[in-house]
């Protein structure tokens, strides 16, 4: 097992994970098989109970694991399937050593740090990075394993110790450190300063570890000087220091690594067997990069929720989204839209922000109303999910989404005026959502409805049925405590709301659509977390090809692209004629 880990120095949220992804991806395309860690120093179990704004997204994995949305990026660069304890926290550590402790594995000792802590960690690297993580089931040759934080905050310490010690243990040949930092490039002399790194390469060794590979992070492409100078003062050549600059899509990223000899360097560092040159893989993504770049036609998508002033709280969302698009050869045009702002208010500068929320809305070529929890900005979203049924808009609801879409069809069609969530309004004389029975209102972490779960579908004509190939059933990510109450569906589906999928027993609504619309559809499921860049999500997908008027021409041709937006400049066995179905496209 070789084993790569990424630090970060000088802020967080420099781009480690995109590095990571893009580590992996270069590897994957030579032939090897890649898994990825992810840990994370805060002392949260798991990531379920943040708010977005803290971490951005929950990312939610089949066995149910709530994790960081880095191992988002891992799943849809690598195209692989990761488990929760491919995301270590501190919590989780301190807690399976203190459950140990408890047991009295420890019975005699006093429980340390070092080596107890440390020995806790290198340990779950070890036993994790052999997981299978492909559909072949077979064992992991790489492990590529981010650090997150900064190097020299106080709880990450734990962990670099851990791998201080890991390094000797694994074997120089087996084990390399990639340290990603900062060049800034102040606007008053437009200077790029290689200080910081500097400082943080020297924090690093201080700590016992000597980075192999520094990758510099930049707006702009860094000059050749400046590389010297970090070679000279970091102590290491000037082909182990790397430049990524900020670029046009994270498709680029791999390509500027690759670029820069990085698949040679791996080879000769890690002893690995491989050629210098990369696979058809590597290529495919290289086009499809180009492709993003030279995008014209633009389709433009509203999504409606309330966590609209960080783009990494819908980190997910927005990729499915772009999959979808690049995938019809359009660029993305995502306008997020506050909930809140479609509420109308009396007050000035609110009543400003409301005219220009709708404005957003009504320009939309579609609409989307992603997943969320609690009572605020949700008659925004009745709102908009109002206008997309009236007004015939493509529209798109997922979790929230949908139960919402089944309220709102309730109070304007049913005439059930008081028709609600129990989530939002515990007596109302209309529980169209309700909560779950297995759902435990006492512990908020890891009691939901999680993980991947089958839907199967109950009518021939849906579109969504379709969509994913005609298949019998699906499975997808879960990540719920309500539902649609199943006593009610009857009265729906009288008026043209369809409950076309279900869970295997029956009793859960999963997939709504409804009849004589362009594309209404809601989906209790995330289907986003499954989404891949050569392999679109089916529902959103739909949205994008109902959102350019090209949906009823992709059913009639057996969900097939059209020669002038399908991926066959991506692949060589494929001909433009032929256009590619969705399981052709991964």
């Amino acid at each position: 097992m070789k084993y790569i880990l990424v630090t970060g120095g000088v802020i967080s949220g420099i781009g480690k994970g995109i590095i990571a992804s893009s580590i992996g991806t270069i590897l994957k395309s030579c032939g090897l098989r890649v898994t990825a860690i992810k840990i994370d120093p805060y002392i949260n179990i798991d990531a379920g109970t943040f708010s977005p704004y803290e971490h951005g997204e929950v990312f939610v994995l089949n066995d149910g694991g709530e994790v960081d949305l880095d191992l988002g990026n891992y799943e849809r660069f690598l195209d692989i399937n990761l488990y929760k304890d491919n995301n270590i926290t501190t919590g989780k550590i301190y807690q399976h050593v203190i459950n140990k402790e408890r047991h009295g594995d420890y019975l005699g000792k006093t429980v340390q740090v070092v080596p107890h802590i440390t020995d806790a960690v290198q340990e779950w690297v070890m036993n994790q990075a052999k997981v299978p993580v492909d559909d072949d089931r077979r064992e992991p040759q790489i492990c590529v394993i981010e650090l997150g934080g900064t190097i020299g905050d106080i709880e990450g310490m734990p962990f670099v110790e851990a791998f201080r010690q890991f390094q000797f243990k694994a074997k120089r040949e087996n084990f390399c450190n990639i340290h990603v930092s900062l060049v800034p490039q102040p606007n008053a002399t437009g200077e790029q300063k290689t200080k910081p790194t500097q400082n943080s390469v020297r924090a690093l060794r201080g700590l016992g570890l000597s980075p192999d590979l520094i990758v510099c992070r930049s707006a702009k492409p860094i000059e050749m000087a400046v590389k010297e100078k970090i070679s000279m003062f970091c102590h290491v050549e000037p082909e182990q220091v790397i430049f990524i600059h900020d670029v046009s899509s994270t498709y680029r990223v791999p390509i500027l690594l690759e670029e820069q000899g990085i698949i040679k360097y791996f080879k000769q560092r890690l002893d690995l067997p491989i050629d210098d040159q990369p696979s058809d893989l590597l290529m495919r993504w290289k086009k499809m990069a180009d492709r993003y770049d030279r995008l014209l036609k633009v389709c433009s998508i509203a999504l409606v929720g309330k966590y609209t002033k960080l783009s990494d709280c819908y980190a997910s969302v927005f990729k499915a989204l772009e999959h979808s698009a690049l995938a019809i050869n359009h660029k993305l045009d995502l306008m997020y839209i506050d909930s809140t702002e479609l509420e109308h208010s009396t007050e000035v500068e609110n009543s400003v922000k409301y005219h220009q929320a709708w404005q957003k809305l009504c320009k939309a070529d579609g609409i989307l109303v992603p997943g969320g929890f609690g009572i605020r900005g949700t008659e925004g979203k009745l709102q908009a999910i109002s206008w997309a049924r009236t007004k015939k808009k493509p529209f798109l609801g997922v979790c929230l989404g949908m139960q919402l879409a089944v309220v709102e069809f309730a109070r304007n069609c049913l005439n059930w005026k008081d028709a609600n969530s129990t989530e939002f309004d515990p007596d109302t004389k209309n529980p169209v959502v309700i909560d779950m029975p297995e759902h435990n209102p006492g512990d908020m972490g890891g009691t939901m409805r999680l993980g991947k779960r089958r839907t199967v579908f109950k009518a021939q004509n849906s579109v969504l049925r379709k969509l994913y190939g005609d298949e019998m059933f699906v499975e997808e990510r879960h990540r719920h405590r309500y539902e649609v109450n199943p006593e009610l569906t009857h009265c729906f589906e009288e008026k043209g709301l369809k409950f076309v999928g279900h869970d295997t027993e029956g009793n859960r609504m999963e997939i709504i659509e409804l009849e004589n619309h362009p594309y209404f559809v809601g989906v209790q499921f995330h289907p986003e977390f499954s989404s891949r860049p050569m392999k679109p999500s089916p529902p959103y997908l739909g949205l994008l090809l109902a959102a350019t008027g090209t949906l009823n021409a992709y059913l009639q041709r057996g969900c097939k692209l059209s020669p002038s937006d399908s991926y066959s400049d991506l692949s060589d066995d494929s001909s433009p004629e032929k256009g590619f179905s969705n399981s052709e496209m991964s």
